[in-house]
């Protein structure tokens, strides 16, 4: 029997590589850091079995037209928006993601994010690179905020949300939070209060945002909500760009609204360079790398290749988005 077929959209890690490479004749996009064009994917696609896309590709009806043979989409991902799981499961097709593994670092860097905004240290950074440190400092120069002490707030109480808790608290602040869903469990185990979004929103230094994209949370934070935080907080977002309004955002930054925005994510990715943020001095912008530690996208390559793996084999892989597909035939 011929081995099955796979395709991935990016190079991964070499202990990733090994485990579909056992199962599958595997071919890899050449690209390092930039997307496979779409075009290509498309061609790519025919005749595969298996595909481990990124987030920044989309998986559509189209595509599954081009992949007749396709039997699993196992995204190098937590989040699979980009996946049209409704139409893959009327064709059959599983859907897997990597959920858990990015938990910590992703609340490690929210909080460094924190950090960096309230201490200017992008600015003061910058300040130094420009030779402008010509003079001794002065009792005003490159003033922040304090992180310890103060009210974070958090918007979505899942795994991130709940990991920055103890985060928060190791610089003594009280913690609120905020979730369409409330999690008396999590009340309990952590010692939290839910409060209303407009609660959370007024009585926060800074609000972390870890939200999943849904048409409820679609421009969540607009202008009517800017307005609701203080002059002095901070806005931080490691979870889906369009969860923000962007024009309402230059609009609070610019007329100080706010203190300031740390933002990994972005309404359309990669940021266009004429964006009228990236003329803010408050304001951080990273290329949505919240989870990039060799440690952590090891893992959830290794996660992705093993549930593309176990669809091979036949078996239920272990981070499937829709149990509802039926069994799958091992292909070896």
């Amino acid at each position: 029997m011929a081995k099955p077929k796979v395709y991935v959209t990016r190079q991964l890690f070499p202990e990733a590589i090994k485990i579909v490479d056992e199962v599958a004749e595997v071919e890899i996009f050449e690209g390092e850091n930039n997307p496979i064009p779409r075009d290509l994917l498309l061609k790519k696609v025919r005749g595969i079995d298996g595909l481990i896309p990124l987030l920044t590709d989309k998986i559509d009806a189209e595509l599954m037209d081009k992949a007749e043979n396709l039997k699993v989409v196992s995204n190098y991902a937590v989040g699979y928006n980009n996946v049209d799981v409704d139409e893959a499961t009327k064709r059959g097709i599983r859907v897997t993601n990597t959920p858990g593994v990015l938990t910590d670092t992703t609340a490690d860097y929210a909080f460094a994010l924190m950090m960096a905004i309230s201490r200017r240290i992008v600015e003061a950074d910058k300040y130094i690179r420009n030779g402008k440190w010509i003079h001794a400092w002065g009792p005003k120069m490159f003033i922040g905020g304090d992180v310890h002490g103060k009210t974070l707030g958090i918007l979505g109480m899942g795994r991130i949300g709940s990991a920055m808790v103890p985060r928060a608290r190791g610089f003594n602040m009280d913690v609120i939070y905020y979730d369409c869903v409330r999690n008396p469990e999590k009340e309990r185990e952590l010692n939290l209060e839910c409060r209303t979004l407009e609660e959370v929103l007024e009585n926060s230094d800074f609000v972390s945002m870890h939200l999943p994209l849904t048409p409820e949370t679609h421009h969540m934070i607009g202008e009517e909500q800017l307005r609701m935080m203080k002059p002095t907080a901070y806005l931080v977002n490691t979870s889906r760009g369009p969860v923000i309004d962007g024009k309402a955002l230059y609009k609070a930054l610019k007329e100080g609204w706010i203190a300031g925005a740390a933002l990994d994510v972005h309404e359309k990715e990669p940021i266009d360079p004429s964006s009228p943020l990236l003329e803010l001095d408050n304001i951080i912008v990273t290329p949505h790398i919240a989870s990039a530690s060799v440690e952590t996208r090891t893992k959830m390559a290794v996660i992705a290749a093993t549930n593309c793996a176990a669809v091979m084999r036949g078996e239920e892989p272990p981070n499937l988005v829709n149990p509802e597909v039926k069994e799958v035939k091992p292909l070896i």
